[in-house]
C-alpha cells in the first residue's frame, strides 16, 4: 500500500495540471451563416408531406424546370426543410409553349406608306397621306379623247389590268377581325374554351377550381392551346392529372381522369382531346379543372365562354 502512494500522488497531481488548461473548442457560427441556403422571393423551403409537382403547381412551373434549377436528380426525392428555387435564375426563363404562328391572307387590307425621301427624312412629318392612284395608259387617240372628256368612263380601268375583287378583300378583312365565337373567349391572349360538355356541380369557392359532371370515358379537351407540363397522379388528391401552361403566366390543370392521352413535353391545342374523364381520387365521376395565374388558383368561369 505504502509503494502505490507515489504512483496515486502523481496521477492526482497531473489531473490537476490538466484542469487548469480546457480543450480549445472552435467557433463554426460564422462559416455556418455564410453556408445558409436563401430565403425571400423566388425560393420555397418544403414543408412535410409536399411534392415536387406540388410544389410546381402551386408556382406555376414545369417541375423538371425546378429541378433543373435546383440540381435535384430525381424530382421524387425532396426532404423536408430543404430551400428550393420556384423562378428561372437572372438571365434564364421558364420553357413555355410556342406562339402559334398565323399567316397574313393575301389582300387582308395591308397599309402601305411611302417611302422615306432621298435626304432619307420621312416623307410627310404629319399624318399619313395618300398620292392619288393613277394609271398609266398607252397613248393612242381614244385614250387622249378619253382624257379630255373625264366621265363615268374614265374610271374604268384598262383592258388587260383587271382590278382584283373587291369583295375578296371586305371578306378576309372581316374574317381577320370576326371576334371569338360563343364557344371561345380571349381574356389576356388566351384563347379559352370548356374542357368538357357537362353540368358544373361544383364552384371555385368550394375547390379552388370547377368540377364538371359527366360519364366515365367522357372525352376531356385541353382549354387553351400549350404545353403539357405535368401527366400522372403525384399531386395527392387529383387522381390523374394533367397540366398544361399555356405561357409564362397562365396554367391549366385536369384531375380525376380515367386515363391520360398525351405525355409531358407535348404541345395540345384549343379542344384536342387529352384525357377521358373518370373518378380517380374522386368518389363521383367528374373533371375538376382549374385556371392558375402564376401559380395561384383563379375564377376559371372569368375565362370560359358564357354558356
Amino acid at each position: 500500500m505504502i509503494k502505490r502512494l507515489p504512483i496515486v500522488l502523481s496521477l492526482l497531481l497531473l489531473a490537476a495540471c490538466a484542469s487548469k488548461f480546457p480543450a480549445p473548442v472552435e467557433d463554426r457560427s460564422s462559416s455556418l451563416k455564410s453556408t445558409a441556403a436563401p430565403v425571400g422571393p423566388g425560393y420555397h423551403t418544403v414543408q412535410p408531406r409536399e411534392t415536387l409537382y406540388a410544389i410546381a403547381l402551386e408556382y406555376g412551373q414545369d417541375y423538371r424546370d425546378i429541378a433543373s434549377w435546383n440540381n435535384i436528380a430525381d424530382p421524387n426525392r425532396i426532404t423536408v426543410g430543404q430551400t428550393l428555387r420556384v423562378l428561372p435564375p437572372a438571365g434564364q426563363e421558364a420553357a413555355v409553349a410556342s406562339p402559334v404562328v398565323t399567316s397574313v391572307a393575301a389582300g387582308a387590307g395591308v397599309e402601305q406608306r411611302p417611302l422615306a425621301d432621298g435626304g432619307g427624312s420621312p416623307a410627310s412629318s404629319g399624318s399619313l397621306k395618300r398620292d392619288p392612284k393613277v394609271s398609266k395608259i398607252p397613248y393612242s387617240e381614244a385614250a387622249y379623247a378619253q382624257l379630255q372628256n373625264p366621265g363615268p368612263a374614265a374610271t374604268k380601268p384598262p383592258e388587260g389590268k383587271p382590278e382584283p375583287p373587291v369583295a375578296a378583300s371586305t371578306s378576309t378583312a372581316a374574317a381577320a377581325s370576326t371576334p371569338a365565337t360563343p364557344e371561345e373567349r380571349v381574356p389576356d391572349g388566351v384563347t379559352w374554351s370548356w374542357p368538357a360538355q357537362g353540368k358544373v356541380i361544383s364552384n371555385f369557392a368550394q375547390t379552388k377550381g370547377v368540377d364538371i359532371a359527366g360519364k366515365a370515358g367522357d372525352p376531356v379537351l385541353a382549354a387553351a392551346d400549350g404545353k403539357v407540363v405535368y401527366a400522372g397522379s403525384g399531386l395527392r388528391g387529383y387522381g390523374q392529372l394533367v397540366i398544361v401552361k399555356h405561357d409564362a403566366t397562365f396554367l391549366s390543370a385536369y384531375a380525376h381522369n380515367q386515363k391520360i392521352l398525351v405525355k409531358e413535353g407535348q404541345s395540345v391545342k384549343r379542344g384536342q382531346k387529352i384525357a377521358e374523364m373518370g373518378n380517380t381520387d374522386s368518389n363521383t365521376v367528374k373533371l375538376h379543372f382549374e385556371v392558375r395565374r402564376q401559380g395561384k388558383p383563379v375564377e376559371p368561369l372569368d375565362f370560359l365562354p358564357k354558356r
